[in-house]
């Protein structure tokens, strides 16, 4: 009896007739939304381009010509102002603000964290720094160094604390929701077993998380060392974004931009292979 109902059921599934038609809502409110936004969007654009004063500006003669200053920076490039020896230890410079402002960040991302993870601590608290760090996020990090260049002055250490602020509001971020995706279920079982708090966080918490921690922390130290760049020519916190800033406004040399270009390029590409290499290694003792 049950094995004809169970047949019954199937060819009832299987007949179209029989089936019930399911409505698909093609215009919901977030659709709606979405696209209205990207026609006004495109609108302004289409005004904008030609409502634009070009004042006689002759389109082909400007797109040549910025060809022409990219085919002379990256296919001519010379150090004319400093040496090798120079940039290269220039590049150091920004290398080292980078590991600093990454370092001091994540030690302090880590703590709060901790706090931030609804699973470890009370809603309010978590509510309370989350919401504080996606205010800091909101600020772009070259903001958040001029501002304290008011305070301090021009230079490393305005770049440092601007740069560190930016970092711990990113990392708790990303160490939190890595932190929230432990299993109930280890941490009950660890209270059960009278385990405190601190117990939890280096018994379970960090070494279930570490893998993550360590990647999004590299992924933090790249944004730093771009960030590191901009800031040498902002904030005069020196090193080869410095050199760069230099080049371009006081030298007015297009080719020693494509050398410097280089340089950046190639330190970006190593720290991409290390970053990998790094990650594998961790995988293959996990």
């Amino acid at each position: 009896m049950e094995a004809n109902e169970q047949l019954t059921s199937a060819k009832q599934l299987l007949d179209p007739h029989l089936q019930k038609k399911i409505r698909i809502k093609t215009l919901t409110k977030s659709s709606v939304v979405i696209r209205s936004t990207l026609i006004i969007l495109a609108l302004l654009s289409i005004y904008a381009f030609f409502s634009f004063d070009y004042k006689q500006l002759d389109i082909g003669e400007a797109v040549l010509s910025t060809f022409a200053n990219l085919k002379a920076m990256f296919l001519e490039p010379h150090l004319e102002h400093f040496t090798f020896t120079h940039a290269l230890y220039q590049v150091f410079v920004t290398l080292g603000l980078a590991f600093l402002t990454t370092l001091f960040g994540a030690i302090i991302a880590v703590f709060l964290g901790l706090l931030a993870a609804e699973n470890l601590t009370n809603k309010r608290v978590s509510s309370m720094i989350k919401g504080s760090v996606a205010f800091i996020r909101a600020v772009p990090t070259v903001l958040w160094v001029l501002i304290f260049a008011v305070a301090a002055g021009l230079g490393s250490v305005a770049a440092v604390i601007g740069m560190t602020f930016h970092s711990v509001s990113y990392l708790v971020k990303a160490y939190s929701e890595s932190f929230e995706e432990l299993d109930n279920g280890v941490i009950e079982a660890l209270q059960a077993s009278g385990a405190n708090w601190w117990q939890i966080i280096f018994q379970a918490v960090i070494p279930s998380s570490l893998t993550y921690m360590i990647s999004w922390t590299f992924l933090r130290f790249e944004i730093n060392f771009a960030v590191a760049i901009a800031m040498g020519a902002a904030a005069g916190a020196g090193g080869i974004g410095f050199d760069m800033f230099m080049a371009s406004n006081f030298y007015l040399d297009i080719r020693e931009i494509g050398a410097i270009t280089y340089f950046v390029l190639a330190i970006a590409i190593l720290l991409e292979m290390l970053a990998i290499r790094f990650k594998k290694k961790l995988k293959v003792n996990g």
